[in-house]
């Protein structure tokens, strides 16, 4: 598999995987929605050993709506996502697919906190809702 690269806006913050992503999800939760700006996340999960990352990252610690934890780390000159990772899931890191700037990326196979979704959001037909 080619190495694929997510990116901040300004190039300056940068992970690399070398891996297929474990699982390509949509999250309708409210922190996702405020921490995107969008109605919803979507993100890709790789092994962690797989990622490389470049570049200088600030982190900022957000309690999901079930009191989990994920460390955002987030470029200090724009402002950009470009990584995370959850509390108690060290063999994982989470990378936003539009850091990858790459329509080609594999879609989503699953969608969770559906009851947050907002009511005019279509989804493939085939993907599995998880709560």
């Amino acid at each position: 598999m080619p190495s694929r690269s997510a990116s901040c806006s300004c190039g300056q913050l940068v992970a690399t995987t070398s891996a297929e992503p474990i699982r390509v999800s949509i999250c309708h939760c409210l922190a996702c929605q405020r921490r995107t700006g969008s109605v919803f996340g979507v993100q890709a999960r790789f092994p962690a050993s797989a990622v490389t990352v470049s570049g200088n990252a600030k982190q900022f610690v957000c309690v999901g709506d079930e009191g989990s934890r994920a460390t955002f780390n987030f470029c200090p000159h724009c402002g950009s996502t470009v990584y995370y990772t959850m509390e108690g899931d060290v063999e994982s890191m989470a990378i936003p697919v539009g850091a990858f700037a790459d329509p080609s990326f594999p879609a989503p196979s699953v969608s969770v906190y559906g009851g947050r979704m907002h009511a005019w959001v279509s989804l493939p037909r085939d993907i599995k809702h998880m709560v």
